[in-house]
């Protein structure tokens, strides 16, 4: 709806013909009031679509597109007023707000022609405003006197991490030489050693060569002897029926041999020579003639062993012959390993006038050899210190390069508080951060802490954000991360802990590395 032309002009030179000498439009920027000057009572839109009269300016009715011939109103959807707020700061709103019963400028302009009863109270903001602004100031001013004294101290521990780098990477390069040094040394003393310790190991080869040989011939013998003992027929073959009349082979206890029995022992034949014996029906005949020898003993329940004296237990009415067979060879061998300690006893025993003397060690060595041993381990010794100590300098150094790579700010302020753990306490968790490393969350009632995030660099170009990433994963969810916004403040804590969205966590912090001279004015524009 066009408003009359008359009641058009009182409202678009209301606010002005009490604050101007000139009046110029309601809801414009005063810097731009050359724009709406009248020219020959027309007005063409900012867009330069459309030329209209003068008069309709501010008069309800949308006539340009770009809402330029609106300033003042809500009739464009488009539009934006602009409110003067003297004594205060000046404010843009949309057009949608004018005159809709909300005081939305502290000098009431927007609200002209509504019954909201809005007051002038831009001189009280603004007053309230300039004192905290004030406060601000000092703060900063404060805040970056400390500043500059941590840029101080950051610029000297960074100038002292690089004289201590260099001096490291000589240190390290001198330990590097030592290490090779000695790697030398103890690859040159360790072929000496082997070939020395060859000798005595081709002799212990020779040695447990022998022993296995003569075990061998040891029990082919007693093989032989069970063969011929078992020949009754002497028809140089062990057949069923002459396996059948030892009970010894009654695998199963029934108090006869049966056929299947006596082929188990032959392997599934129905007689066996001699050498055909000594490979098949031995191995499996043994357990069992131990067994009926007595030298396995059946478990007796509860009854504790007579000390000293080691049980046998075998398996009864076992269904698997190759597994019974398998589980008494074992047993075999530790009674052969028994008989003869007990046949070194027996001989002991016999020479009573000779002293008990100890079993002498595996190896003997000469005294040559020994000191070639002995030589070979102190290099291995030496090296390994050598090694040790360069692996320490070139981790110390690799510590350094990353502090000398961090960025700490323009001026370094924030170097001091590198690796400096700050806490947050709220209901349920206490969260950490330390400083260019990583932040952390911790259950309060105690539990291992939960790495929310590790130093991943700057965001912005203002040193106003931190981002630690690569925190721990979420269930179901993506890796955990921390924004840190920061602010001035004249110590450096945690102000606040919230999480945003899921695994995405966000820290306020405050310092006064944050407490640039510039500050006061990006305040201000906060405000």
């Amino acid at each position: 709806m066009r408003l009359p032309i008359c009641l058009s002009i009182i409202i678009g030179f209301f606010s002005c013909a009490v604050l101007c000498d000139k009046p110029i439009l309601r809801g414009i920027d005063p810097s731009r009031a050359q724009l709406y000057a009248n020219k020959n009572d027309k007005f063409t839109c900012f867009d330069g679509k459309k030329t209209i009269k003068y008069t309709q300016l501010n008069d309800d009715y949308c006539d340009c597109e770009d809402a330029s011939d609106e300033p003042g109103t809500s009739a464009c959807t488009n539009g934006r007023f602009y409110c003067v707020n003297a004594g205060h700061k000046n404010l843009v709103i949309p057009s949608s707000r004018v005159n809709d019963g909300i005081c939305d400028c502290c000098d009431a302009s927007d609200e002209y022609f509504s019954n909201a009863n809005c007051i002038n109270n831009c001189i009280e903001l603004g007053s309230a405003d300039r004192i905290r602004e004030k406060q601000m100031a000092e703060l900063v001013k404060n805040g970056n006197q400390i500043r500059l004294e941590m840029a101080q101290k950051g610029k000297k521990q960074k100038e002292e991490q690089r004289l201590k780098l260099a001096d490291l990477e000589k240190s390290r390069d001198q330990a590097d030489k030592l290490r090779e040094e000695k790697r030398q040394i103890k690859i040159d003393l360790e072929v000496i050693e082997t070939d020395a310790l060859d000798v005595y190991r081709k002799a212990e080869d020779e040695n447990r060569k022998q022993k296995e040989e003569e075990e061998a011939m040891k029990s082919r013998e007693e093989a032989e002897e069970t063969f011929k003992k078992y020949d009754s027929n002497s028809d140089g073959k062990i057949d069923i029926i002459e396996l059948q009349t030892r009970i010894a082979f009654d695998r199963n206890r029934n108090g006869i041999v049966e056929i299947e029995e006596a082929r188990y022992f032959l392997d599934d034949n129905d007689a066996l020579e001699l050498e055909g014996f000594l490979t098949l029906a031995w191995p499996k005949m043994k357990p069992f003639l131990m067994l009926d020898s007595g030298l396995f003993k059946p478990p007796r329940g509860d009854q504790p062993a007579d000390e000293g004296e080691e049980e046998h237990e075998v398996p009864e009415n076992n269904d698997d012959p190759a597994e019974e067979a398998e589980l008494l060879n074992e047993e075999t061998e530790n009674v052969d390993e028994q008989h003869e300690e007990e046949e070194d006893e027996e001989g002991h025993d016999d020479h009573d006038q000779e002293p008990e003397q100890q079993a002498p060690p595996p190896v003997q060595y000469d005294d040559e050899t020994q000191r070639i041993i002995e030589e070979a381990n102190e290099a291995r010794n030496q090296y390994d210190v050598a090694d040790r100590e360069f692996r320490e300098l070139d981790t110390e150094l690799n510590n350094i390069r990353k502090v000398l790579d961090k960025d700490f700010g323009p001026d370094e302020e924030f170097a001091p508080l590198n690796g400096e753990c700050f806490n947050y306490e709220d209901r349920e968790y206490i969260y950490k951060l330390c400083m260019f490393d990583k932040a952390t969350q911790q259950p309060r009632n105690g539990g291992s802490d939960t790495r929310l995030g590790n130093w991943d660099g700057w965001r912005g170009n203002d040193y106003r954000q931190m981002l630690y990433a690569n925190g721990a994963g979420c269930w179901n969810g993506p890796a955990r991360s921390v924004m840190v916004d920061i602010e001035c403040g004249l110590d450096t804590r945690i102000l606040s802990v919230t999480e945003p969205n899921r695994c995405e966590y966000n820290y306020k912090i405050q310092t006064p590395a944050a407490c640039y001279a510039s500050s006061t004015n990006e305040v201000h524009d906060e405000l």
